[in-house]
């Protein structure tokens, strides 16, 4: 072929020719890679640091798996860490349930010694108490003007007052029927079942006769002056029964005996109507009108259907309602200038004084029980009852002495008894000024309060006469056990005590509560009883331990053991059923214990467990010099602090629960903590996850931009080539043409 020879247009044709086939293979190359340097020939800086950055994002990439795992082995310990901690307060909610118990101890280690006269008030005893005097308000006598002071002889009732009717029929007598049909009876208009009601008590009309034979329960009163029929019965309570009579008929005089019993007037003595004394019997005046008298110790109140009182003079209302006839009473010089009313009472020192609108009852007629000194009743405890009807000033003093105990009375079993002072008091008296001087007594401040008007009655409801209540203070000296001093050393690991008595300033101790305050530290209580018995009692918490043992502490000591002798401490007593129930609550509690130790070891990922011992090892680059290493912890039940509980030993008392309620606490804050350095850890690999991805498409974008080739370009030039390929097709032909001219020509 080498002796062929083309002509020059030819030659440049070809070669025109063949380079546009070069370049369009080129192209075609570049469009089906997409590359526009495919070898280190097409662009060698380009092509081999596109590759370096391929093959860092390629490293990278392959450390995206072990970084992925490592997020996961952080999620199994963070749910393991969850679960943990939901058993540890399953197990707080079993200790609060054993504090929530009962404590365990029917009773508690205590030691205990008597104050004489001690109270939760004043801790260091009475033995220097002294009577006080209290002064009431003044208080006046009836008389006129009203300015005149009261004396110890002034009575408590008032005058008898009365109610006089209008005539009932000209010339009415008491004996006149109630009833009858001759000439000046009563026309009442009284059946059988109508009543009438005196100061509470009940007059009954029945029907017939008296009785053959006393009825049940009754008391017939016998025929005495103005009494001319005895058709009248009482009972016990003070209410009568009126027979109407057939044959011998109820009179005048029936009712006015009733009104009489009922009010207090007369009495029923043994079946004989008898006058109490100082009381007006009620009459019928000369002019045939009823005249019912009050009695002295209190108004009459006469009660009945209008229609009745009305025939009986006593109203002027008419109809089958009920109406009321009253008669007051009034005072005088000799009584006092406000009467009291029956009912009323004072407490005196937590004793009661009664005021009662009665005669004073006679020794031989009162219980064993009961005494009377003038005209006072009591039951030799500090309890009486004063009688209005013919009580005084110097008998309420005397049951306000009994009440103090300023006065005593020992009764004898028949009525009587011996009135005495006790040593060193004062009996309480009234001065010239009528002012009641009350002694207070020395066994406690005086306290006065009471009911109805007995309160303003005798000056003791304050300036305005309204107070409540009227009291007055001993006068106190120092108790028997001032300055000394009670030591208990630290009990339980608690605060050790020295308190010294006195009066409850700078720094002493005088009350109850002020001593607890210095005991409470030292997880110990003090109460104190009636007797003046001071008790010091172990607290719930400590309820196991014995005061002064060795293990518990708590020895007892100071100048108050050398005055006062101690009891030994007592040994705590087990509540059988309350043990019990703690001892089930300790099995409870293991086995959630049991459950914190499965529960760590099984929180791993792919080998790799955090809660229990095992370390994670995260590699964030491709030379390893970025890492992060994260050494697990042991969080079973002992790596928690926490331990199996004995049964016996443990959850027994509140301390015990306490301290197994404080580990859990501990334990709690020491899963808070690693979950949030878990948390902390898991945030800074998975921020590393997603910057490897980020940067693994960086470096990726760096490469194609220096390798990738532009299709829009290549796309151009492969169809320029196209066309360049097929003109040089088209001018090679159109040069060879020449040649064959020749050759035709040679034909």
């Amino acid at each position: 072929m080498s002796g062929i020879v083309l002509s020059a247009s030819v030659r440049q044709n070809l070669l025109s020719l063949q380079s546009t086939a070069d370049l369009l293979a080129t192209t075609q190359n570049r469009l089906s890679t997409g590359k526009s340097v495919n070898s280190a020939l097409d662009n060698p800086t380009n092509y081999f640091t596109a590759q370096s950055l391929d093959n860092r994002a390629s490293d990278i990439n392959n450390l995206l798996d072990g970084i992925a795992n490592g997020v996961q082995v952080l999620q199994a310990a963070n749910t393991g860490l969850t679960s943990l901690q939901k058993l540890i307060d399953s197990a707080k909610s079993i200790a609060n349930q054993a504090l929530q118990t009962t404590v365990g101890y029917s009773s508690k280690s205590s030691v205990s010694t008597t104050i004489a006269g001690a109270t939760a008030a004043d801790l260091r005893g009475t033995t220097s108490f002294a009577s006080a005097v209290a002064n009431s308000n003044v208080l006046y006598s009836g008389a006129a003007g009203g300015v005149t002071a009261a004396t110890s002889g002034a009575t408590l009732g008032g005058i008898s007052g009365s109610d006089t009717g209008t005539v009932i029929n000209a010339a009415t007598t008491a004996a006149k029927l109630l009833n009858g049909a001759a000439a000046g009876d009563a026309n009442a208009g009284v059946v059988a079942g109508d009543t009438l009601t005196v100061n509470g008590k009940t007059i009954t009309f029945a029907a017939g006769d008296q009785p053959t034979t006393t009825p049940t329960g009754l008391t017939q009163v016998a025929t005495s002056a103005g009494v001319t029929t005895g058709n009248v019965y009482t009972d016990t309570s003070g209410n009568v029964t009126v027979y109407l009579g057939s044959t011998t008929k109820a009179s005048i005089g029936d009712v006015l005996t009733a009104v009489d019993l009922a009010s207090g007037v007369q009495s029923n003595v043994a079946g004989t109507l008898t006058l109490n004394a100082g009381q007006t019997a009620s009459t019928v005046t000369g002019g045939g009108a009823l005249k019912l008298q009050s009695t002295t110790g209190s108004d009459l109140s006469v009660t009945g259907k209008a229609d009745i009182l009305k025939a009986l003079g006593l109203t002027s209302a008419t109809g089958a309602g009920n109406v009321t006839a009253t008669a007051a009473r009034t005072t005088s010089s000799t009584t006092v200038s406000s009467l009291v009313s029956s009912g009323s009472t004072l407490n005196v020192d937590g004793h009661v004084i009664t005021f009662k609108d009665a005669p004073t009852p006679a020794a031989a007629s009162l219980a064993s029980t009961q005494g009377v000194s003038g005209n006072v009743v009591t039951d030799g405890n500090g309890n009486s009852t004063v009688y209005l009807q013919s009580g005084t000033i110097s008998d309420v003093l005397k049951a306000i002495d009994f009440a103090t105990g300023v006065q005593t009375f020992t009764l004898n079993g028949s009525g009587g008894g011996t009135l005495a002072t006790a040593s060193g008091q004062t009996p309480s008296s009234i001065n010239t000024s009528g002012q009641l001087k009350l002694s207070t007594g020395v066994n406690a401040d005086l306290s006065i309060t009471g009911t109805g008007n007995a309160l303003s009655v005798f000056g003791l409801a304050g300036n305005t006469g309204t107070a409540s209540a009227f009291t007055a203070a001993r006068t106190s000296g120092v108790g028997g056990i001032a300055g000394k001093t009670l030591t208990f050393t630290s009990f339980n690991g608690g605060t050790a005590v020295n308190v010294t008595f006195g009066d409850g300033t700078n720094g002493t101790v005088k009350t109850l509560d002020q001593l607890n305050s210095q005991l409470q530290a030292n997880n110990l209580a003090a109460t104190i009883d009636a007797n003046g018995q001071l008790t010091i009692t172990a607290s719930n918490d400590y309820a196991s331990s014995t005061i002064g043992s060795t293990v518990a502490g708590g020895a007892i000591g100071g100048t108050l053991t050398s005055a006062l002798t101690f009891t030994t401490a007592s040994t705590p007593t087990q509540d059988v059923v309350a043990q019990s129930a703690r001892a089930n609550l300790v099995s409870q509690y293991n086995n959630i214990l049991n459950q914190i130790d499965t529960t760590s070891v099984d929180s791993s990922f792919n080998g790799v467990n955090l809660l229990n011992g095992d370390q994670l090892k995260l590699v964030f680059d491709e030379t390893g010099k970025s890492s992060l290493n994260i050494t697990g912890v042991t969080y079973n039940s002992k790596g928690l602090g926490l331990a199996s509980l004995t049964v016996g030993v443990d959850f027994i008392d509140n301390a015990a629960t306490n301290r197994v309620l404080t580990n859990l606490n501990s334990a709690s804050s020491t899963l808070r903590s690693e979950a949030s350095a878990l948390g902390s850890n898991l945030s800074v690999v998975q921020i590393r996850q997603d910057f490897n991805k980020n940067l693994i498409n960086v470096l990726q974008t760096g490469s194609s931009n220096l390798t990738l080739a532009d299709t829009n370009v290549e796309a151009a030039n492969s169809q320029a080539l196209s066309t360049r390929q097929s003109i040089a097709v088209s001018a090679l032909s159109l040069a060879n043409t020449s040649q064959q001219s020749v050759l035709q020509l040679l034909r």
